[in-house]
C-alpha cells in the first residue's frame, strides 16, 4: 500500500470508529459525549459519561502497547540523553545547541502512522527532559523548539495527529530534575539522585545559597503542565520523571499531591504517573525495563528501549529486533503490564531505520497471530556491590 494511501486509510478508520461510538450512546448522553469524549476513549464513551477517570483507567488496562519518544537537543549529539550531566557540559554551552535544532524530518503524521501500524494504542512524547528544552510553545521559557530554527510546536503536532487517529497522547515531563532552571533542585539541598551535573566551576545561571527558592521551580512546573493540559486538547496522561531526587531526599518539599490534584482538576480523564510510584496516589506505575511488585491492583506499564544503552539517540548503538520486542511483550503480559517501547529519533527528527523495521514487523505479527502468550521474564540483574572506600 502506498504511503499516502495508507495514511488516508488509517485516518478514515479512526473517524468512522469515533462516530460509531457516539451513536451507540443512549439518546440522553449523545450531545455531551460528542463534545467531550476523547477519540482514544471512543470505546469507553458510556463509562466516560459517568466517570471519566475510571473510563480512562479501564482503557489503560487494555491498552497493552505504546510508543515512547525521546527527542531533544541531546539527539543532535547522539551520546545519550544525559550527555549534559555525564560530560559536565556548561549550561551556556549546552544552550547553544538550540541554534542547531531544526527537527527537519520530525513528522508526527508519519510517526503516529508507524505506531498504529505496530498495533500501538498510545504515544508518550518527551515534552521536556532534564535539560529543560521544551518541545512546545511555552510562555514560561524561551528555551523551546518554537524559538529554535525549527520554529515548530512539536507537542501540538503530535497531539493533533494522535487525536485524529484515536491514539492516547501522554506527555512525559521532567519533574525531579532540571539542569537549567535557576531554582531547580540543587546538589546542596538534594545531594542524592543526580539533581544537577557536578560542574567543576559554579554555573552563573544557578541561584545559590539563600537565593535558591525551590518554590519558584514548583510554580514554573505547574504553569508549564497547565499549558500542556489547557492548550492541546484531551491528554491521556502526565508522565513524570526524575523520581530519584524527591524519593531519596525529602519528598514533601515537592508538594506532589497538590500537583496531582491540580492536574486532575484540569482534565477529568487524565492519568498521572511518577515512575514506580512516589506517593502511591498515582493512577499507574511505570518502572523501567522490569516490573516492580506493588500492593493493590493499580495498572502497570513497563517502559523499555528499542535501542540498547540509552533513551535518546546513541550513535552506533545496537537495536532490538522484532523477535526481541515480541519477547518483551510476552514478559509484560506475565506481569501483567502494558509495554511502552521507546525510540530515540536522530538529530533531524527521523526515526531510526532499525526501529521502523522492527515496529512494522511486530505489527504484522500481531495482526496475524495476536499478542504473544505470557512468559515469565528473567530476574532483574542485581547491581554489583560497591567496594568500600579505603580509609
Amino acid at each position: 500500500m502506498a504511503e499516502q494511501t495508507r495514511r488516508q486509510f488509517l485516518r478514515s478508520v479512526a473517524a468512522l470508529s469515533s462516530g460509531a461510538a457516539l451513536l451507540a450512546l443512549p439518546p440522553g448522553c449523545r450531545g455531551a459525549a460528542r463534545k467531550t469524549v476523547p477519540s482514544y476513549l471512543k470505546d469507553h464513551a458510556m463509562a466516560y459519561a459517568t466517570d471519566p477517570r475510571a473510563a480512562a483507567i479501564e482503557w489503560f488496562r487494555a491498552a497493552r502497547f505504546g510508543l515512547f519518544i525521546h527527542y531533544g537537543l541531546y539527539s543532535l549529539l547522539g551520546r545519550h540523553e544525559w550527555v549534559q550531566l555525564r560530560e559536565k557540559i556548561p549550561v551556556a554551552e549546552y544552550a547553544r545547541l538550540k541554534d542547531r535544532f531544526t527537527a527537519k524530518k520530525f513528522d508526527a503524521d508519519v510517526i503516529t502512522d508507524l505506531a498504529a501500524e505496530a498495533e500501538m494504542t498510545y504515544v508518550n512524547l518527551v515534552t521536556r527532559h532534564h535539560d529543560s528544552f521544551c518541545l512546545w510553545d511555552t510562555k514560561q521559557s524561551d528555551f523551546s523548539s518554537v524559538n529554535s530554527p525549527a520554529k515548530r510546536d512539536l507537542v501540538g503536532e503530535m497531539a493533533e495527529q494522535c487525536a485524529k487517529k484515536g491514539l492516547g497522547f501522554f506527555c512525559y515531563y521532567s519533574h525531579g530534575r532540571d539542569w537549567r532552571h535557576p531554582h531547580a533542585p540543587n546538589n546542596d539541598e538534594f545531594p542524592r539522585g543526580s539533581a544537577r551535573p557536578k560542574y567543576d566551576e559554579p554555573q552563573p545561571e544557578y541561584a545559590r545559597g539563600k537565593d535558591h527558592d525551590l518554590q519558584k521551580y514548583l510554580d514554573f512546573m505547574q504553569a508549564q503542565i497547565t499549558e500542556l493540559l489547557t492548550g492541546y486538547g484531551p491528554i491521556a496522561g502526565i508522565w513524570l520523571d526524575g523520581i530519584a531526587v524527591p524519593e531519596n531526599n525529602d519528598p514533601g518539599k515537592f508538594k506532589c499531591q497538590a500537583l496531582y490534584d491540580h492536574i486532575r482538576s484540569l482534565q477529568p480523564q487524565v492519568l498521572v504517573s511518577y515512575k514506580q510510584g512516589l506517593l502511591d496516589t498515582e493512577d499507574f506505575y511505570a518502572p523501567e525495563h522490569y516490573a516492580v511488585p506493588k500492593p493493590g491492583n493499580k495498572p502497570m506499564e513497563i517502559c523499555t528501549t528499542l535501542q540498547k544503552g540509552g533513551w535518546g539517540y546513541v550513535e552506533g548503538a545496537e537495536h532490538l529486533t522484532a523477535d526481541d520486542l515480541m519477547q518483551r511483550l510476552a514478559w509484560a503480559a506475565h506481569t501483567p503490564a502494558n509495554l511502552l517501547a521507546n525510540t530515540g529519533p536522530l538529530g533531524d527528527g527521523s526515526i531510526h531505520p532499525a526501529d521502523v523495521a522492527t515496529l512494522r514487523e511486530v505489527g504484522r505479527r500481531l495482526r496475524a497471530d495476536g499478542f504473544p502468550a505470557a512468559v515469565k521474564p528473567p530476574p532483574k540483574p542485581s547491581r554489583p556491590k560497591k567496594k568500600p572506600k579505603k580509609p
